[in-house]
């Protein structure tokens, strides 16, 4: 399954240049990250909530192909690549209109509170499951 979510540059995402600072990406990724899982059904909030699990980034890529200027209108598409019972990994695709402008992956790992890696539980696991790539 692949999510998609438009989002809009803001003055506050560029840098003196008028281009989207590269750090700004990860944001997007997470938001497109966070609105894959929330279309299962699912919230992160729950997960951190309900389960106790959290799922911090322990591993990121991305490749810039071509910038992304203030007021554009990009296209976020999230796909879930990999689901073992330690690790996720989201794919991250970046567009204006066609334009592929960066692509990217996260890796993450649950953990409870006390920081220690855990399974996720079997129920979130299915969940996430639903979501990998055909």
């Amino acid at each position: 399954m692949i999510k998609e979510v438009n989002y809009r540059v803001i003055y506050g995402d560029t840098d003196c240049g008028n281009v989207m600072y590269y750090g700004n990406y990860l944001r997007l990724f997470e938001i497109g990250r966070t609105e894959l899982i929330r279309s299962t059904g699912l919230s992160y909030k729950e997960i951190e909530e309900e389960k106790g699990i959290i799922l911090p980034v322990v591993e990121v890529f991305a490749k810039y192909r071509a910038p992304a200027k203030y007021d554009d209108l990009l296209t976020i598409k999230t796909s879930l690549k990999e689901l073992k019972t330690h690790k996720i990994v989201f794919e991250y695709k970046i567009f204006k209109n066609t334009t592929l402008l960066t692509e990217g992956y996260t890796v993450h790992v649950p953990i409870n509170r006390e920081g220690k890696i855990v399974k996720f539980p079997e129920d979130i696991y299915k969940i996430l499951k639903n979501l990998l790539k055909k």
